[in-house]
């Protein structure tokens, strides 16, 4: 894959549509660490990534023809894997951010919280706790990693 100082370097990036580009930057480095990489305008675009972690970004942009910020009926969630969920939450709620589910350990090897972010994204906050067969749980591997 050809890299792009000038796009982001994941494959699949979310774009969090928001009314206020800048304090989403600020909410999202101060939340979860993310540093801004490229901004485009004052307020139209950024993208953001997680230091030293490959395939961690998103771009968050402002509120235009065809793209929304979401409602009740939310079309989209985040999955961001972190080290220690219980932390990420607390600091996200401090920040302003509202806990919809406190930490739970999932019989999938995984330890979750969901948070929606004071411009209205869902994020589930992840992390694993043991790696663990699909199949020990009613699932199915499909294609392994």
């Amino acid at each position: 894959m050809l890299l792009n100082r000038s796009a982001p370097h994941s494959r699949i990036v979310p774009v969090l549509t928001v009314g206020d580009v800048r304090a989403a930057v600020g909410w999202y480095g101060r939340a979860w660490g993310f540093v801004e990489h490229v901004r485009i305008g004052e307020g139209h675009r950024a993208q953001l990534g997680l230091p030293g972690e490959v395939g961690a970004e998103v771009i968050v942009a402002e509120v235009r023809p065809g793209r929304r910020t979401p409602t009740a009926e939310r079309s989209h969630q985040v999955l961001l894997k972190v080290d220690d969920v219980a932390a990420c939450a607390s600091r996200a709620q401090q920040l302003g951010g509202a806990v919809i589910d406190g930490p739970h350990d999932w019989e999938y090897g995984e330890r979750q919280a969901t948070i929606t972010d004071p411009f209205g994204h869902q994020w589930v906050l992840t992390q694993t706790l043991i790696d663990t067969a699909p199949e020990s749980w009613g699932g199915q591997t499909v294609t392994p990693r």
